[in-house]
Order: C-alpha cells, then structure tokens, then sequence
C-alpha cells in the first residue's frame, strides 16, 4: 500500500457492474465477487481473464458476502435468507426464502460463537429498526426490534461477540452511540414474536464548542471506539476527522483533522486504520493501552517520555520527525522532544544501563552522542538475540543513522550502512530516508545493493537511481567499489576497459545480414559504435544499470517519471539495454550468464517502456536515428527467423510423433520431405 504496487487486477465486461464488496475465501484463498446481484464469480489470484472465471447465477439477489477466517463464506440474500458458500454452490439456483417483509437491510456483519459462525443484520421499515441474529449452520433465526428514539435515528452500527452475548453500537443522529445487548439463544426454533431491545447511553459526542457528526464508528476494544465523521465548529465549516474515543470514562482521547476529505468509511483490522483520505488509501497503527482515569483525562505521564502518545501513529497523514519506540514489544509514536527536555536527560544517560531501556529510548538518548558511542551501541544493539521485532529494532537503527546523516552533512558512516544492508533481511518500507540519504551523498555501492535486496522500492526512488547511475563519469566509476557480477560474465575488458569483442552467431542472427531490411544508410565508422556489438557503457556503469533492471516496478507508475529522463541519457539507456537484446539473442536459451542478470522479457519490458516514454523525442534526434534503425532491423530479422522457425513446426512435431510410434529395435532409414 505504501508503495502504489498493484499485485492484481480484474475487471468485468461493460455494462455489468459489482453489486457487493469483493471478499477472499481464507480457506481456499480464492476471490468472491457478485456482480448484477445474482452471477456469482470465484477465481484465483493467478487468473487472468474474469471472464473465464468460475460463475454461478443465483436465484435471488444477494445483499453480502462476509467471508470468515474459521467458518468460511457466508452469503446473505436481500431478503434476509443466509446460506454458506458450500451449500450455495452445490445447488445455485436452490430457492431462497424471504426472512424480512418490505424492510430494507442496512447493516450486515458475520462472528464466529465458538465453532459455529453467526450472522447479525439490521433492517428498517417504516422508520422502525430491526436486528436479526442467524446462525446458518444450526438454522437459528431470532428476531428483534430496536427501542425507537424519539427524534433520531441510527446511522451506523457495528458490533462484537464476547461470553455469549452480541454487543450492538448504534451511531444515532442526535450525536450519541447507544448499546444493545443481545443474548445469543441456544433453541434452533424460529422466534415467531418480535421482543422489543432495549438500549444504554453509551458515549456522547459532547466536545465543548463544537459538534462531531460521525458517519462510520468502529470498536476497538472494550473501552475504545473510533467515529469518522465531521467537526462543527460555529462559524467554520466541518472538518472531517478521525476521532478515538474512551467509553468507560466517556471521554475523547485523541482526534485527527482530515483536511483532504474522506468517503465515510472506516474499517479496522490488525490494529490499523484503513480509511479513503483524499484520493488515497490510507493505513494508520494505533494501539489501545489498558483503560485508566489517568489516561483518559490526559493526566498521565511517562517520567521518560513526557511526550508519549498512547494510542495512535498520525505519522501516516502528517510529515513529523518521529521516534520510533517500542515499549514491551509494542510500537508507539513519540513526537520529537524539544531541545530543553534533551538536554535535562543528557546527563542521566551515563548513569542508565543500556539493557534496561527500550529501542526508542536509547535511540533517543544517543541521538547527540558521539559517532563511535553511536554505532558501538548500535552494533550491540543489533546483536541481541533474534526477537519477533528485531526487524523493525534494526529499521529503527538504520533510520537513526540516517536521521544523523541529515542532521550533520560531514558524517556518513557508508560501510556500517553497506553491512546493515547485505547482512540484514531489511525492506524500504524500513528504512525510507536511506536511499535518499545514499542519492544525496552519491554511494553507488549502497544504492546497487538496496536495488537488488530490497523488494518494495517505490517507482519514483527507482527513476532517481537510474538518472544518478546514468549520469555519473565513467572515470569517477572507476574509484567506486561496484558488485559486477551481474556482467563480467558477458562484457570482456582488456587492460584499456575496451571490451574484447567476439562472433558467435546461434540464433539466426549476423550484422552481415538482411541488409536489405531497412532503407536507412548507416555510415561504417559509426556503425560499430551502435549496432549493438560493443557495449556503450563500462563494466560498473553497467552493473548498476542491472541492479535497475532487476527491480521490481509497476509501469503506471514509472512511465510518468521516465519521461523527464534526459535525452542524451534515454538513448544511452536504449543503447545498453539494445546490446543487451543482441548478447541474449546471440545465445540459444536467450539467457546472459552469471548472477543476477537480467532476462531477456526484462530488457524487452524496459526497451519498450523506454520507448513509449520517448518515441517522439527518438524520431526528432539525429543521434538517435541509427540506433532505432538498427534495433528495427534486428527486431524485424528475429522475426523473420522465427517466422521461419514456425513454418517447420509442424513437420518437427510428426517427426517427433514417429519417433514414439518406431520400433525401438527395428533398423530403418526414412526420408522425411519438408514442404
């Protein structure tokens, strides 16, 4: 999410449209979809084409799917029939009754009780509400009706499951959420009359001076509720906002301003927000501490960290130098302390054990300690035993080194980075301000092995390298320690790094050929120089080309970035990337020897990538002219000889086919005429 990746898309024909939200089966780790509210759609994330995919017209619509870790799929019908996915597939076009009479669903949500899943709706008729817990697999129906409010009503609801008992939040117009409780009844039998819930004042959103309109409320534990909605404050225009709420102590305990808007929505999983902020999905950790009246109230306070903020990480929305700190093994967002507090604690590091701080405090007491206390702690640090957030510990190490690097230009500490890099399973998403730090200060090395271990490299980091790698001198190479195993291979340098240059011709293949195959005159002085038989950049300059390459890389997102590459630098990069096409083409497996080189599909991808981002510019240049004269030519004789190749495929195939029809003791010679 972090980096724009896409890992997958599908799309349905025009003019049908998705009815419910798309969920994944946990258990066979397969996609469900409904689309036209009753062609139900199942496919796999290696499929390609949703059409192929599995489909099942039903013979009722379907409201939602809500696909449970343990219980698998459930699938709940408009009106109000559930059925599991298994039972469902086995006859789709089974009858489906009707639970609810004229009442529409509004709210929908699926829990396990046990072994057993249970399905909990609510519905409105004639402004009246009702709630319906089912448990599918026991065919048990309970009925009830919500206790009318006078001049309000609900806006959203959400719920949980604890000691038999279903906990239901009402959202309700007039600014307050209400509980329900609702016992879970053990008979199978359908309730024939309608018991009447009653309700509790639960939490009212009574913040002196303003008024919060929520839209979308989620439980966070016991004692903790999120709300998503508008902040009215008189004479201001609402503001959207994230807010946390205590409900034990009825009191707010932090809030966000969402300044580029939301689309009501909030979800909640694994300890992390995940609301539309914008145009964007946006992803924010929080953490619930154990409820106290100190904590509501905002009374208390970490004699370390005055600072603290217990609950969540706003990192995501807003640009602030954050320390990362982790406290029993659990992540907090510390704001940046002011000077004045760092300088009272200066003199209580010397006296506190190192062993007996956590990673955020003793990176934050070593923030102003000298280079080598720094990095002799830091080594200590990372030498610890292995523990489930030693990961993130040694991200947090790399951030701090960088932190510095920004703080004071003159120090670099470019090897400790290097060994943290190849010796440690890191990501980018880790350490973000690393890469830009090597930019800045130029370290090639840093940067090749960041491209070639780290997995998450957004697109735009990408581009920055490939523009630095292409604009550095060949010369200032020479004096940097770059990995050239991914060439050395293939590109033969002599003494005077010119490369030594070798015939072989397998694939059809030969600069003598098919001249008639382009009109375009290539003077024989410069033809050398751009045919693709000499490399066009030297053994290091070309390691780091691999190095990007190899990354991982979305072309929505880099085709934008691409095309502000210089143009002296994009014919550099086709030139290189057309010697690579004719070093795997002159070799029958289309493969370059070595570690970690690039294939023949990747340097295909990045030619035309390359291409669509600078054909124009291409044509226009001079320069330019014999090399896409020269790549048009070799690509129209691959195809020729391949043309070629298919033309016999069907004779190889017979001769293929009597080789397992002949006797394998009989002697005989056959003429095989190939027409």
């Amino acid at each position: 999410i972090s980096d724009q990746k896409p890992l997958g898309c599908w799309s349905v024909k025009h003019g049908q449209i998705l009815t419910c939200p798309v969920v994944c089966n946990f258990e066979t780790h397969e996609y469900i979809a409904v689309h036209d509210d009753k062609v139900l759609r199942i496919w796999k994330n290696e499929d390609i084409n949703l059409d192929k995919a599995f489909k099942a017209t039903l013979s009722a619509d379907v409201y939602r799917i809500h696909s449970l870790p343990n219980g698998g799929p459930l699938v709940l019908f408009r009106g109000g029939g559930v059925r599991t996915l298994d039972v469902l597939l086995e006859a789709p076009q089974q009858e489906i009754e009707n639970v609810i009479s004229d009442e529409v669903i509004r709210w929908s949500g699926a829990f396990m009780e046990g072994q057993q899943p249970v399905l909990i709706f609510t519905t409105e008729k004639d402004e009246d509400f009702f709630v319906y817990v089912q448990k599918p697999k026991l065919s048990s129906l309970h009925k009830y009706k919500l206790e009318p409010q006078e001049s309000s009503k609900p806006l959203c609801f959400t719920a949980h499951i604890m000691n038999h008992t279903v906990t239901l939040l009402c959202l309700y117009s007039n600014d307050s959420v209400y509980q329900v409780l609702i016992p879970l009844q053990q008979d199978t039998e359908e309730e024939e009359e309608k018991e009447i819930l009653s309700k509790s004042l639960l939490l009212n959103f009574s913040v002196p001076g303003t008024v919060l309109k929520g839209t979308s409320l989620v439980v966070l534990d016991k004692d903790h509720v999120a709300v998503l909605g508008s902040l009215a404050v008189p004479g201001k225009e609402p503001r959207e906002c994230l807010s946390i709420w205590n409900t034990k102590f009825q009191t707010l305990q932090t809030s966000k301003e969402l300044p580029l808007g939301t689309s009501g929505q909030l979800w909640c999983h694994e300890e992390k927000f995940f609301l539309i902020h914008g145009k964007v999905l946006t992803v924010i950790m929080y953490k619930c501490e154990t409820s106290s009246l100190a904590a509501a109230v905002g009374k208390l306070k970490d004699s370390q960290n005055p600072d603290v903020s217990l609950f969540v990480n706003w990192n995501t929305l807003e640009h602030e130098e954050l320390v990362v700190s982790f406290q029993s093994q659990e992540c907090v967002a510390l704001k940046a302390e002011s000077k004045m507090n760092l300088r009272s604690r200066r003199s209580t590091v010397a006296k506190v054990q190192p062993e007996t701080l956590s990673v955020g405090q003793l990176l934050l007491n070593l923030k102003d300690a000298s280079t080598y206390v720094l990095e002799t702690e830091l080594r200590q640090l990372m030498s610890k035993a292995p523990t489930p957030d030693l990961q993130a510990t040694i991200g947090c190490v790399v951030t701090a080194l960088t932190d510095r690097c920004k703080r004071n230009p003159k120090y670099y500490p470019q090897n400790f980075l290097l060994e943290i890099v190849e010796t440690r399973d890191l990501s980018y998403s880790l350490c973000p301000d690393l890469m830009a730090v090597a930019l800045e200060k130029k370290d090639m090395h840093l940067l090749q092995t960041c491209l070639e271990r780290f997995p998450d490299i957004p697109e735009e980091i990408t581009y920055a390298c490939l523009k630095a790698f292409l604009s550095i001198s060949e010369a200032h190479l020479q004096n940097i320690d770059v990995n050239v195993d991914s060439v050395i291979c293939y590109i033969d340098v002599e003494f005077d790094d010119k490369e030594v240059k070798t015939e072989i011709v397998e694939n059809g293949f030969s600069a003598e050929m098919d001249q008639d195959m382009c009109d375009t005159k290539i003077p024989k002085e410069t033809q050398s120089r751009s045919d693709g038989d000499s490399c066009p950049v030297g053994l290091q300059k070309a390691a780091l080309l691999n190095a990007v390459l190899l990354s991982a890389y979305t072309e929505t997102f880099l085709l934008p970035h691409l095309k502000n590459l210089p143009a002296q630098q994009a014919i550099l990069f086709l030139r290189y990337l057309y010697y690579l096409y004719v070093k795997c083409s002159e070799k029958v497996n289309t493969t370059l020897p070595g570690t970690r080189s690039p294939t023949i599909n990747q340097i295909m991808d990045w030619m035309c990538l390359l291409l669509d981002a600078h054909f124009t510019v291409m044509v226009m240049l001079p320069e330019a002219k014999e090399l896409l004269s020269n790549l048009h030519k070799f690509v129209r004789a691959q195809v020729r000889f391949y043309s070629e190749l298919n033309k016999i495929e069907g004779s190889l195939r017979e001769l293929q086919r009597l080789n397992h029809l002949r006797e394998s003791q009989t002697y005989s010679i056959e003429v095989l005429e190939i027409i």
